[in-house]
C-alpha cells in the first residue's frame, strides 16, 4: 500500500456504488480506499451490502474508518437516510461521490421506454437526489467537494443512445450545481472516464478487445478504476480548492483524437515542418 499523506483528515465521505459488480476493484471501490487512506472516515453506500462490506473489509485491514448503508440510491427516502447515516456517525458531511452508473445499449427506436427511464434514474436522478439531502449537511459543516461520475461518452457518441445523453446530463448537471452552490463553499466537478477496464466490462471483454480498447488513446496504456479513485480524490482535497464546475476526461487522451486522425498520424513518419 502507497504511503498516505492524509489530504483528506477530518472528513467525512460518502460514496455511491463503493462496491464492485464483480470480481476486481470498481470506480466506487477504488475512490472509497483511497479516501480512507488518506485520513476521511467513509460511508460505503451500495444496493447490495455484501458488495460494500468487501470494500469495507479492504479498509479495515488497511486501519482506515468506514461503515456500509445500504441503499436505492434512485429512492429519496434512501438517500435522505444515508446522509442522516454518515452525521449520526461523525457529526459531519464533507464529500460525496455520486459513482452509481448503468448502461443500456440501443438508438432511440431500439430502446424501451421503462429502460430509457431506468438508465436516467440512475445515471441522473440518484445525483440530484443524493446531493439535494448532502448539499444542507456540507453547508452546515463548512462547505464540501461533491465528485459525479459520467464519461466520455457524454462527450462523443457511444453505442449506447441512453447512457450517452444521460451521461451528458451529468455534466450539464455540474456545471448547474457548481454555480449553484459555490457561494456555499461547495464544490462540484465531474470525472469523465475513457475505456477504463473495470469489473463492470469485464464480462464482455477478450484479450483482443482489450488491446483495441488500449491502443485506441494516444498513451497506449490500458487504465482502471485506480486511475479515477486518484481523480476523485484530487477533487475532494484541498488541493482542489479553486477547482470547480470542471468536467475532467480521466481517459489518456482519448478525446482528443478521431479514429481516422489518430490512425494516419500514428501510421505516418512526422518529419517536420518543410
Amino acid at each position: 500500500m502507497p504511503e498516505a499523506s492524509r489530504r483528506l483528515e477530518g472528513k467525512v465521505a460518502i460514496v455511491t456504488g463503493a462496491g464492485s459488480s464483480g470480481p476486481g476493484v470498481g470506480n466506487g471501490k477504488a475512490a472509497s480506499v483511497l479516501f480512507a487512506r488518506e485520513g476521511a472516515k467513509v460511508l460505503l453506500v451500495d444496493n447490495v451490502l455484501a458488495r460494500a462490506e468487501e470494500t469495507l473489509a479492504i479498509i479495515r485491514e488497511e486501519g482506515g474508518e468506514a461503515d456500509v448503508f445500504e441503499a436505492n440510491v434512485i429512492n429519496a427516502d434512501d438517500c435522505s437516510r444515508m446522509v442522516d447515516a454518515a452525521i449520526d456517525l461523525w457529526g459531519r458531511l464533507d464529500i460525496l461521490d455520486n459513482n452509481v452508473g448503468i448502461s443500456r445499449r440501443g438508438s432511440v427506436l431500439e430502446i424501451s421506454e421503462e429502460d430509457w427511464d431506468f438508465v436516467m434514474a440512475v445515471n441522473v436522478k440518484s445525483i440530484v437526489l443524493c446531493s439535494k439531502y448532502a448539499i444542507p449537511k456540507m453547508i452546515e459543516s463548512g462547505g464540501g467537494s461533491i465528485i459525479n461520475i459520467s464519461s466520455i461518452a457524454g462527450l462523443r457518441a457511444h453505442s449506447s443512445t441512453p447512457y450517452t445523453t444521460s451521461k451528458a446530463a451529468v455534466q450539464g448537471l455540474t456545471m448547474s450545481m457548481a454555480a449553484d452552490h459555490g457561494p456555499d463553499g461547495i464544490r462540484v466537478n465531474c470525472i469523465a472516464p475513457g475505456l477504463v477496464y473495470s469489473p463492470m466490462v469485464a464480462p464482455r471483454m477478450d484479450s483482443d478487445l482489450r488491446e483495441i480498447r488500449k491502443n485506441a488513446a494516444p498513451l497506449r496504456t490500458e487504465g482502471d478504476s485506480w486511475d479515477i479513485g486518484y481523480a476523485a480524490l484530487f477533487l475532494a482535497s484541498d488541493e482542489a480548492r479553486w477547482v470547480n464546475g470542471v468536467i475532467l476526461p480521466v481517459d489518456a487522451g482519448l478525446t482528443q483524437v478521431t479514429p481516422v486522425t489518430y490512425q494516419t498520424l500514428t501510421q505516418q513518419q512526422y518529419a517536420g515542418p518543410s
